[in-house]
């Protein structure tokens, strides 16, 4: 029952300030994240010191124990010494495993499971706050790795503080304590050895810290390269580059092993010093008890207890070490973690952002100018475009002309450098990214589905809809069929089904109309297409172009397309080049001016498609 108390102490997902930049130092990092434990921290504290004591006090018993032995008559040793005994013995049995018990489930059931799953869900809600362009500059499993990784290190360094360096201090303290009373020449070699044990730490920590920084950099960089050859397993297979990959991630773990060794270089020759300064004290302390005893200056018993504290301090200034090494390399892993972690976010909501409403769906550019942070490359120059509520808008032009941009920056993926976006006269900076985001519903060119069930993919959108709606968005994205035949590797079937990591198990086709059905229960009130139907072959597409016919009714669309065969019908075409509207109009309308889109046009002999097409008719 109190292990179970104790386990509920700490919830890891309580409500936290999830947008707050942690600090950029070690501490600061470490302190940020394990502020909410930090009277669980000071609690383990206490209880360490009161176990440390008492381990302590156990070798003073025991120069004790051995003076009344060598002091009293077998006769009248309980009854000189009884009250003496009685309490050692409850020390012993009682008070020392108690204290045993309750440091382990304080530390097991109150502050290591929860406090490492707490930092892991922070440190994760904080990097999903992170811009698009976050994501897409580092590798998805070295990001993984540092937010995994970072909960066991900053316990690490809060609890081996605590434990470790608190149980030398007090012994330590009670040698130091226990020489003082008998004899200054007894101190000197463990006050010496601790100056030098003191200096030693000091050589090899900032040392260790750097070098444990670079094999926590050198694995991330491995698993990264591990993790890219998996994602691309397609890629790799295709342009059969199997012996590339293997030699890009030999050449990563190859700099991880030489990180290693340099490390360890560092702890062999420490470790080599650490023994020989211990060797050292042993002999010096040995020698000074003896000249001591000898001249009547301390008993057996004292010297007897002296000598064994010496040892306990000796086989724990080893464990210290490599104690220590270890809360390097965990502070490595922390410097690692922060540093990627720890960045502000590249966009983020005012705080007096509100909730984006949607009534009709008006869309308006004004003079937006963008250029990814970049003065000499043009992307979106002055931008000014107004979408009427329920109007069918096509992008078109060439590849790099701004056309997904666009459709980014209304979904603000990235902020603006110039100009402002309004949607029924809201303006999208001022809005709250989620509710902007979930009046929006887009169908993109690279398709990717989450490795769950063909049920939770789509529902994405829309989690609380029910399966008899889920089957009528499949039904009408001409999903549902091929989705009954489904089975994946644990037997599961149809709907339940799992699809894979990013949909692998799926045609491109399929998860395509995956997506569709998907944007189809969203039911938003702006729909982007982003080459909606650039993974369908012509059959499909022209199955599918009705349901999208039905879902574009009474929506705000913004389309884009390189077979402008699948545009072409559309309310109105804007055609961009280099950034600016070069033209707009309808098909027929800029088939006839003979400009950009009319070349584009002839280019595609007709968009694939021949004057007999009920679309090509229409937009005729």
């Amino acid at each position: 029952m109190f292990l179970a108390w104790l386990e509920r102490r700490i919830d890891p997902f309580a409500p936290c300030d999830e947008g707050r930049q942690p600090p950029g130092t070690v501490t600061g990092f470490a302190g940020h994240y394990l502020r909410p434990v930090r009277t669980a921290l000071v609690i383990l504290f206490f209880v360490g010191l009161a176990a440390g004591i008492v381990e302590a006090s156990l070798y003073l018993l025991m120069g004790w124990f051995v003076d009344i032995l060598a002091k009293s008559e077998p006769a009248t040793l309980w009854a000189n010494h009884a009250t003496g005994l009685t309490l050692a013995a409850a020390l012993i049995l009682v008070v020392r495993p108690c204290l045993s018990w309750l440091h382990e489930a304080l530390s097991n059931q109150l502050v290591v499971p929860q406090t490492t799953n707490m930092i892991r869900w922070r440190t994760h809600l904080y990097t999903l706050g992170h811009s698009l362009s976050y994501f897409q500059a580092d590798f998805a499993g070295r990001l993984a790795n540092r937010v995994t990784q970072v909960g066991p290190a900053v316990r690490e360094l809060a609890v081996v503080f605590i434990d470790t360096l608190l149980y030398v201090a007090i012994f330590a303290v009670t040698a130091v304590g226990l020489f003082s009373s008998i004899s200054p020449w007894l101190v000197l070699p463990v006050a010496l050895w601790i100056v030098a044990y003191a200096g030693l730490t000091a050589y090899f920590v900032p040392r260790a810290r750097a070098r444990s920084l670079k094999v926590a950099d050198t694995r991330s960089t491995l698993i990264g390269r591990i993790v890219d050859s998996y994602t691309n397993i397609l890629t790799v297979k295709l342009f059969a580059r199997d012996r590339e990959e293997r030699s890009a991630v030999r050449e990563a773990t190859t700099a991880h092993t030489d990180a290693y060794l340099h490390s360890f270089r560092l702890i062999t020759a420490t470790t080599g010093t650490l023994s020989l300064l211990n060797s050292v004290l042993i002999v010096a302390t040995a020698g000074a008890v003896l000249a001591l005893w000898s001249r009547g200056q301390m008993t057996t018993g004292e010297g007897a207890a002296g000598l064994a504290l010496v040892l306990r301090l000796i086989a724990m200034s080893g464990w210290v070490m490599q104690t220590v090494r270890g809360l390097f390399e965990n502070i490595g892993v922390i410097q690692e973690s922060m540093q990627t972690i720890a960045r502000p976010h590249g966009i983020v909501d005012r705080p007096d952002a509100r909730e984006l409403t949607v009534p009709r769906g008006r869309i308006a550019f004004e003079g937006v100018t963008f250029h990814y942070g970049r003065e000499d490359r043009g992307v979106i120059e002055g931008l000014t475009l107004t979408i009427a509520p329920g109007e069918k808008v096509g992008l078109v032009g060439t590849s790099g002309a701004g056309k997904t941009t666009v459709t980014s920056l209304l979904l603000r993926l990235h902020d603006l450098e110039g100009g402002r976006i309004l949607i029924d006269g809201q303006d999208i900076a001022g809005v709250t990214q989620d509710s902007l985001r979930r009046q929006i519903a887009v169908v993109t060119q690279d398709t990717s589905l989450l490795h769950r069930s063909i049920r939770d993919n789509i529902a994405y959108g829309r989690p609380e809809a029910g399966e008899e709606e889920i089957v009528a968005a499949a039904k009408l994205a001409h999903a549902h069929d091929f989705i009954l035949g489904l089975e994946d590797h644990k037997g599961r079937t149809g709907y339940a089904a799992q699809v894979g990591e990013r949909g692998v198990k799926l045609s491109g086709g399929q998860r395509q109309r995956i997506a569709i059905a998907r944007v189809i229960l969203k039911d938003a009130p702006i729909l982007i297409l982003d080459e909606a139907t650039s993974a369908l072959d012509s059959e499909v597409e022209a199955a599918i172009q009705g349901s999208l016919d039905t879902l574009m009714q009474g929506k705000t669309v913004l389309a884009i397309a390189h077979r402008l065969s699948t545009i072409a019908a559309l309310d109105r075409l804007i055609v961009l080049d280099r950034g600016r509207i070069v033209e707009e109009g309808r098909h027929a309308e800029l088939i006839r001016r003979g400009g950009l889109y009319a070349r584009l046009w002839a280019r595609q002999s007709g968009g694939f498609l021949g004057t007999g097409d009920p679309a090509f008719e229409a937009a005729e």
